[in-house]
């Protein structure tokens, strides 16, 4: 295993390469765990069998159909956080999306999913009617809802996606999702390959660039 030898930064976001021989190589990283420092391995073979991976999950999208971590095996996902009503981050990140979405709209080996941190709100109706205003293709892009715990445990212990995620609430004791405008890439196996800023531009080009190269992988 290579650790970090070169390190690029993008604005609002972050890229990283590594370094072989004083040629910069294509390859993107391998993360697991919330420090988010990047490892490279030489094959396939030198990764660890408990390296992390996004863990099972049995979550609905907006067609009402149940998905799990085996729908998503061999592809490449592109995953999120957000909810239906969020007046904040989410219609720029979701937008971003979207931009991802038109890309590769004709590659089935390339899936997005968007988890709802308030599925008590966002229910298969609700998630429809917003894919319908979205324009989101439910062919290429999933909106999920299904347990709270199931989700919240998602993004803090899967995606890393905040340390404070599901702290609770000034004033109300309520145990809340603070959601985050991060977008993740993910391999075939489900290990995080990338994080971008979701309400960043050149941040979300460097994704798609970056989704081109670890097609490469499959």
């Amino acid at each position: 295993m290579m650790i970090v030898s070169m390190v690029g930064i993008l604005v609002a976001g972050f890229t990283i390469w590594k370094q072989t021989d004083g040629v910069l190589a294509s390859e993107l990283p391998f993360y697991q765990d919330a420090t988010f420092t990047p490892s490279w391995f030489e094959s396939s073979d030198e990764i660890p069998v408990d390296f992390h991976a996004i863990p099972a999950f049995s979550l609905t999208d907006q067609d009402g159909m149940t998905l799990t971590e085996q729908d998503f095996e061999g592809k490449l996902v592109i995953a999120n956080f957000f909810f239906t009503e969020c007046p904040g981050i989410c219609p720029s990140t979701m937008g971003n999306m979207r931009r991802v979405q038109d890309a590769f709209i004709l590659d089935d080996d390339i899936v997005m999913v968007s988890h709802s941190v308030t599925p008590e709100k966002d229910d298969v109706e609700e998630l429809s009617t917003f894919a319908s205003q979205k324009q989101i293709l439910s062919s290429k892009w999933h909106l999920v809802t299904g347990d709270r715990g199931t989700i919240y445990d998602l993004g803090k212990h899967g995606y890393f996606a905040e340390e404070d995620l599901g702290e609770r609430a000034p004033d109300t004791g309520d145990s809340v999702f603070l959601h985050t405008e991060q977008l993740f890439l993910l391999d075939g196996n489900r290990r995080i390959r990338g994080v971008y800023n979701g309400m960043n531009s050149t941040s979300v080009l460097q994704l798609i660039e970056d989704v081109k190269t670890l097609k490469k992988e499959l």
